[in-house]
């Protein structure tokens, strides 16, 4: 189990540790419902950037979604954001202006603003997951549900 009880609020594992904290909970969630319900990125790109970062955050829970970024990527795009946030979870400070450059190849200043936002949110939501030792989900669901 993780490092801290689950709370009452909340409607998955990841939510019940931080619902400790119910303000935040709520707050929290209303920017990941603000992301998800952007129309900036496919819903595609979104799955397949927090994969790559689950895995370099290390975050069990977030892992065992849906297993790494899929190996092919037909759309350009799609894997550059791959690759790029395998970079921004490796080392953020190693980004620099020629892999601004290939960005700009494929994306507006507005995308890569949000880009680097929906990373950075992804990221810290992993981290703390990670940080609190959340394990998959199945291992909070009781036999049954």
């Amino acid at each position: 189990m993780s490092r801290i009880s689950q709370s009452d609020n909340g409607s998955s594992p990841w939510e019940r540790l931080l619902g400790h904290t119910p303000t935040i909970l709520e707050r929290w969630i209303a920017l990941e419902n603000a992301f998800f319900s952007s129309d900036t990125f496919s819903p595609e790109l979104r799955e397949q950037v927090r994969r790559a970062l689950a895995f370099g955050n290390g975050c069990e829970y977030c892992m065992a979604k849906a297993g790494g970024p899929d190996e092919k990527l037909p759309d350009p795009r799609i894997s550059l954001a791959v690759g790029f946030a395998q970079l921004f979870v490796s080392d953020h400070r190693e980004i620099d202006e020629g892999i601004f450059s290939v960005l700009k190849t494929e994306f507006s200043d507005k995308e890569i603003a949000e880009l680097f936002a929906y990373m950075s949110f992804i990221c810290a939501s992993q981290m703390f997951g990670a940080s609190l030792d959340l394990k998959p989900r199945e291992t909070y669901e009781s036999p049954g549900t």
